[in-house]
């Protein structure tokens, strides 16, 4: 049996190709970014959320940018959880190319559980923090991406 990760799949559109000819590089994070809010979604802490008076704040993100998007490829954006805390979440998004399905490129965020009160960092709902239990003990049966921690530099020999 295949995990299903979460995801999400979109279309790149006209106005996300830049001057090169493909997908401009703002418009992945869009891309990831929408992941996120479905990812969130999908533990009952998206948008509507926000009702509630918390939200998640992105604390930090690295982008990867693998391969080129051109206007009309098919999109599947999946999501997988690597950690968190009763207070952060750490997962990574996986853009792939639905037709040719490479790997286009990688988003690994941090996210912070926020009251709006006070604008500080505040304990998950304990529903949400047993989701994130089981959620994790299932994505932890997979093979870390190699992006996962990886530092920006210069690689020298």
């Amino acid at each position: 049996m295949t995990l299903q990760l979460p995801s999400f799949s979109q279309t790149v559109q006209p106005e996300w190709i830049d001057h090169n000819g493909h997908m401009n590089v703002a418009y992945y994070v869009l891309a990831f970014d929408l992941a996120t809010d479905e990812f969130y979604e999908g533990l009952d802490i998206g948008i509507t959320y926000q009702e509630t008076g918390y939200s998640i704040f992105t604390l930090g993100m690295n982008v990867d940018y693998l391969q080129e998007l051109f206007e009309g490829d098919l999109i599947r954006v999946e999501t997988r959880l690597l950690d968190w805390d009763h207070k952060r979440v750490h997962y990574i998004h996986m853009m792939y190319h639905v037709e040719k399905g490479y790997l286009a490129a990688t988003n690994e965020c941090l996210g912070m559980h926020v009251s709006y009160e006070g604008r500080k960092s505040e304990p998950f709902p304990e529903l949400v923090q047993a989701e994130l239990e089981k959620m994790l003990a299932t994505h932890q049966t997979l093979e870390l991406p190699k992006q996962v921690g990886r530092k920006l530099g210069i690689r020298r020999k």
